[in-house]
């Protein structure tokens, strides 16, 4: 280590006296200088092998390429062939499928063409699905699958098939079939449907939707004849589960008879109430496989083989799902878990169907409810103010008879809510006829008539109300929907010059008089004699529709000024003299016999 010290130490000293002492590492080798020719000759060079390099590379890109693209064109062909081999088969499938059909359809349309020929007198080509001759018919396929569900599984589980039974099952399952066959042949084919917003009607066009439809081919296969299997494995309501596919038309005449009736809750109870009995009829059948499972009378829970069979097991599905309790206790496993499951299932289906009752309550007795809560704040609202009894009273028959006579407080609530061709054939059938047997009116455009009956309010009055009074400003025209009103005059009202009943008008000529000089005034009393629903016309909405139509305004103008100058007042008469002087007092009324007597006791005292 000394030594090695010391020689560094020499080192350092002899850079330190030379300055240009290098280091004592080893310096690189000097670059050789070349010739130019032989530079040229090596760039050159590596300028070629360079070039070769690429070309080679851009030769096996190409090749590489190449084969890509022949891969690619490979499986290009491979897949139209493929396209072309499946396109065919889709092809021959879909006329394999399309000969089949129709072959069925030519042997529909070949045995049962003479009866359709004849129902086409009766029934017509195509029918609505609204016609109640339809809803009629529905009605009879309804009871036919309610037959098919109920009895089908009842016949399946209990022990109902014997040979004193069985005749008669076999005669009802085939009308029912008849029933069904009918319906697929003769009715559905011609029911009318919209497409496109039109409403088909032809025959032809009918028949091929309903072909087509998801629903022919349930149809079919509902009815397909399975029963003929009894020939060879014995007599079982087994065979016809398919009829049970028939519950589309079930549905289908549920909604078309609530589109047709005026209080469709009633219905929906009714429906509701069904599905809550069939529900325990499946429980019931179920109770007696479970019991035939166990052994008839091997338990006390199962069911003892006592009495009527399925009015024991209906009894004991009632119990069970509905929770009342009572029951036998079960005992072996499988009786537990039957009963367990049975108490699951009574506590889902009771309380979806208990809501849906609520529901169908509610829905029905809506407006009612409505009307309830209006009148109520009605009372709050006038006691609140401490409005008099008599008032009150009053407020409450109007209530009480609008409500019995148009079913709602306020039509326009209703009709607000159609679209405006609705409500316009509504107005017509109502209250054209009236408009036009108005004098004033006629001759006016039957557009203007109709856009005024759009303008109509109902508004209802109690018996003695007074609908206009004498002197008011006439701002409305009056038209008697139901009831009947009185013109009274006299010092007290109580002469009636003449009673207007529904269908007439009253008022028409105040909407086209000016209020100049008073022209517009009431010139009479009308009171309601009894209960009136009168329809009224603004004087203002009148203006606005006249806007529209200017010829129909002039009409109406001349007429209002023929009317108004003969229902006027007779003028007074030019030659008649006025009284003069003592004259204008009158003649001077006789001294009261009271007075004639206080002055001969006064002038008997003087004496």
């Amino acid at each position: 280590m000394i030594k090695n010290l010391r020689e560094q130490t020499e080192l350092l000293r002899e850079k330190a006296i030379d300055p240009y002492a290098t280091s004592p590492e080893i310096s690189p080798p000097v670059t050789p200088i070349l010739k130019k020719e032989d530079y040229i000759r090596i760039k050159e060079e590596e300028r070629i092998a360079k070039e070769e390099a690429d070309k080679k590379k851009a030769e096996e890109a190409a090749k590489k390429a190449e084969e890509k693209k022949k891969k690619d064109e490979e499986k290009r062909l491979q897949a139209e062939m493929k396209e072309t081999e499946e396109k065919i088969a889709a092809e021959a499938k879909k006329k394999m499928k399309k000969i089949f059909p129709d072959g069925i359809y030519a042997c529909l349309d070949v045995v049962s063409g003479p009866i359709e020929k004849k129902m086409d007198t009766i029934l017509g080509n195509t029918i609505d699905g609204l016609d109640r001759r339809y809803i009629t018919w529905l009605a009879l396929v309804a009871v036919v699958f309610n037959y098919n569900i109920w009895l089908c599984t009842a016949r399946m589980v209990f022990p109902y098939h014997n040979e004193v039974a069985n005749p008669y099952w076999i005669t009802f399952d085939i009308l029912t079939d008849v029933v069904n066959v009918i319906d697929i042949i003769i009715w559905q084919p011609r029911i009318q449907f919209v497409k496109g917003g039109d409403i088909i009607t032809d025959r032809v066009v009918c028949k091929d939707h309903y072909r087509k439809s998801q629903r022919f081919m349930t149809d079919m296969i509902s009815i397909i004849p399975f029963d003929l299997l009894c020939l060879y494995s014995g007599f079982s309501s087994v065979y016809r589960l398919n009829r049970f596919l028939r519950i589309d038309n079930f549905f289908e005449f549920s909604d078309r008879l609530e589109s047709i009736m005026a209080k469709a809750y009633i219905w929906r109870v009714i429906r509701t109430t069904g599905y809550l009995l069939y529900a325990l009829h499946i429980n019931a059948c179920a109770y007696y496989v479970a019991s035939m499972y166990q052994g008839l009378g091997s338990t006390k829970w199962v069911y003892d083989g006592q009495g009527n069979a399925y009015l024991r097991c209906y009894y004991y599905a009632v119990r069970s799902l509905i929770n009342i309790g009572g029951l036998n206790e079960p005992h072996t496993v499988f009786e537990i878990t039957f009963q367990m499951t049975n108490f699951f299932i009574g506590v889902f289906v009771f309380s979806s169907l208990i809501g849906q009752m609520r529901d169908v309550i509610g829905a029905a007795t809506a407006g009612e409810t409505y009307f309830r809560a209006s009148m109520d704040g009605c009372v709050d609202y006038m006691n609140t103010y401490s409005i008099p009894r008599e008032v009150q009273n009053r407020i409450r028959t109007w209530f009480n008879y609008t409500w019995a006579a148009q079913g709602m407080l306020d039509e326009s609530e209703l009709l607000d809510k159609m679209p405006l061709v609705m409500r316009t054939a509504i107005a017509v059938d109502i209250n054209l006829s009236t408009f036009q047997k108005i004098a004033l009116f006629q001759g006016c455009d039957q557009q203007m008539l109709v856009d005024m009956l759009l303008r109509l309010k109902s508004i209802v009055y109690l018996p003695g109300d007074f609908v206009v009074k004498k002197g008011d400003i006439g701002k409305e025209m009056y038209i008697i929907k139901s009831g009947a009103v009185q013109v009274v005059g006299g010092p007290d009202n109580s002469i009636v010059f003449v009673t207007l009943k529904a269908g007439s008008v009253f008022g028409e000529i105040s909407l086209l008089q000016s209020a100049k000089d008073g022209g517009n005034r009431r010139t009479a009393n009308v009171k309601a004699h009894g209960f009136a629903n009168l329809f009224v016309l603004e004087k203002k909405d009148l203006f606005d529709i006249l806007v529209h139509y200017p010829e129909s305004q002039k009409v109406l103008a001349r007429k209002g000024r023929k009317l108004t100058k003969a229902k006027g007042p007779a003028p007074a008469k030019g030659n008649e003299e006025k009284p003069k002087g003592v004259a204008l007092f009158g003649k001077k009324p006789p001294t009261p016999k009271m007075m004639k007597l206080f002055q001969n006791m006064k002038k008997a005292a003087n004496k």
